[in-house]
């Protein structure tokens, strides 16, 4: 599947803006740990799987992680990228499995920390990550009311399977979020 293909099947069942800008946040994201992590000839395929690991969230958010097996079989997917893409739902569906790929590991981990990161950059006045802090971060991470649908819980689980402290992940995460902001 290529990028072009991948966008348009994302958009097929992604209308919402947010919804696209969030898809194009964790590809990018995904992208640069896949470099980071010495992953350099899986570049591709783990931004596709970062762009389509919400395609079945906006349509479908009480089947979240379980409808996506159907739509990304229907498209042809690889069962390597349905099963990534389902194991960033660990724990909130029964049919999800455990990430256990390293590149699962960082899909579950930062897909909701960039949404955290997101709003936090949205309060500051540049309005970008490129000049967030961790401090900054860990600050709101603290707040459980702010972007309270972020789960820290979710995010502190994907820092321990990748071994990895809070402050390191969200170190890694807006460096690897200023690659991708537009």
């Amino acid at each position: 599947m290529t990028r072009d293909e991948a966008f348009e099947l994302l958009k097929k069942y992604n209308q919402e803006e947010f919804h696209l800008k969030h898809a194009e946040t964790v590809e990018g994201v995904m992208r640069y740990f896949a470099e980071k992590l010495g992953y350099t000839d899986e570049v591709e395929f783990w931004g596709l799987v970062g762009l389509l690991h919400d395609i079945d969230f906006e349509m479908w958010p009480d089947e979240h992680c379980v409808k996506a097996v159907e739509l990304l079989e229907e498209a042809g997917a690889e069962q390597r990228m349905i099963h990534a893409i389902v194991s960033h739902g660990y724990g909130l569906t029964e049919s999800a499995a455990k990430p256990e790929h390293e590149m699962e590991k960082v899909l579950f981990a930062c897909d909701e920390l960039t949404g955290l990161i997101g709003a936090a950059a949205l309060m500051r006045p540049s309005k970008s990550v490129q000049d967030m802090e961790v401090k900054s971060v860990k600050k709101k991470f603290k707040d459980k009311k702010f972007a309270a649908g972020c789960s820290r819980d979710v995010i502190m689980q994907g820092a321990e399977m990748l071994g990895w402290e809070l402050e390191k992940l969200f170190e890694e995460t807006i460096l690897a979020m200023r690659t991708c902001e537009k």
